[in-house]
Parts: structure tokens; sequence; C-alpha cells
């Protein structure tokens, strides 16, 4: 299988505390590829890191087999790299549409600027723009509210809103930083359907940062486990559940 994302010697401190320390990973493409491990063990900063948000001290990063370790956050986005983020980031006095609209303005050559005051050249371009973000409405069941502003939607509502603003962008990579915070077990379990739909139906890969390990274990393909900075186990999630490692990392040992 095709290799979408590669980590070669990862290494990230701050302030002198080592938070990554030689993190090899690879995700292949088609996959959903799970990244979990207990609270501080460095899973966000990775995701912040492959995404471009926080610069790596060490390693490389290996994108479609492009090297792009020093690329900033918006040349990412443009190979084809998507990503929410652990506290949603919607857009609040935004509609819902709009939120979405927002993320096929990566795509155009045309400036925001332009769209704002509507300049006659790009209003053709800006119908497009509106029918492709009724159709990730409706893809993720949010089209009954599109005229809403984002922020009074529910916690859950904004999560799969965030994740239909990141489609706007077509993305090939979806980073996923712990989409199902604060949902219900309903919520979980439709997030869960839409991450798998959009795998199966899109061909999008997803790298996916988790606590909740029963949607984990339900979605995933493969994954990887951190723990204090260092990769400690990767595999399929059977193989993760039996992990003597794994369970000590999140158990810890008896006394």
């Amino acid at each position: 299988m095709e290799i979408i994302l590669q980590l070669k010697g990862i290494h990230k401190s701050f302030g002198g505390l080592k938070t990554l320390t030689d993190v090899n990973m690879t995700v292949k493409k088609g996959e959903i590829h799970a990244l979990i491990g207990p609270n501080g063990a460095g899973k966000t900063t990775l995701l912040n890191i492959i995404s471009g948000i926080e610069s790596l001290d060490k390693g490389t990063i290996f994108f479609k087999g492009q090297d792009i370790s020093r690329f900033p956050p918006y040349k990412r986005a443009i190979l084809g790299m998507g990503r929410t983020f652990q506290h949603v980031e919607v857009f609040g006095e935004m509609t819902v549409k709009e939120n979405v609209m927002v993320g096929f303005y990566l795509r155009k050559n045309r400036g925001f600027v332009s769209y704002i005051f509507s300049l006659p050249e790009v209003k053709k371009e800006e119908k497009d723009i509106e029918k492709k973000s009724l159709e990730i409405l409706d893809y993720i069941a949010l089209s009954h509210k599109k005229d809403f502003l984002a922020k009074n939607l529910t916690i859950g509502e904004q999560r799969i809103l965030e994740i239909g603003r990141a489609l706007a962008t077509t993305p090939e990579l979806l980073l996923l930083d712990e989409p199902a915070a604060g949902l219900n077990i309903r919520e979980t379990k439709t997030l869960g359907q839409l991450i798998r739909k959009i795998r199966d139906e899109r061909g999008i890969t997803v790298l996916v940062v988790e606590h909740d390990m029963e949607l984990i274990m339900k979605i995933s393909d493969i994954i990887t486990v951190l723990n204090f900075g260092c990769v400690i186990a990767e595999g399929g999630p059977l193989e993760i559940q039996k992990n003597s490692e794994v369970i000590k990392a999140y158990l810890g040992e008896e006394d």
C-alpha cells in the first residue's frame, strides 16, 4: 500500500523538556490511523508538527514523498493536508454554510477580500463555491442548519462542521485532534460513522488523535501508541489491546 505520510526521527523540546523523542511513524494511503497515549504523551504536539503549527527540532516529515519539514501550514494544506483541532475552532458569527465556504477559498487564486466585496469577476466562482458547500453540508447531514450561526450549534454539530470545512479543502490526508471530546454516546457513534464514510467513499486517509478507546478500536486500521514522547507500540486494534507495554502505560504498574 502506498505511503502518504512518513515521520523519521522526530524530536521536539519545550524549554529543555523533551516532548517527542525519535518518533518514527508511517501512515499508508487509505488507512484510518489512530494516535493514542496517556495525557501528556505528546500526541497533539506531534499533530501540530505534522500540520506545521509547531516546528520540529530534528527529523524529517515526508508527505506524498515530498520533504515538507520546513513548509508553513498553508503550503501543507494546499498540498492536501486538512486539520481539525482539539478545541472547536468554528467561526461562531458566521453561518454554517459560510464556515464551509471558507475552506474552498484556500483552493482559489483570488483573495478572500474579493469574495467579501462580491467583485463581478468572482460572482460566478462564488456561486460554485456555495453550491459545493451545500453539497458538503448535505454529506455531513447539516444542510438543515445551513443558515444557523455556527455558535448556536451543539458541540457535536460544531465538531462535524469542522470536519466539513476541512473536507472543503479537498484533503488527501485528514488530521483529527480529539474529535469526540465533549460528545455523548450518540454523537460519538455518528462521528465514527462519518469518519469511516469519509475514508470509504472519498478515499481520504485519516490520522486521528483520540482518548475514546471504544471509538478508536471500532474505526482504526492501525494504532500507534505514544508514551512520554516515544512510540511504545504499533499494530491493529486487537494487537494493541493485548500489548503489555500499552496496558502498563495506561494503568501503571502494581507496587
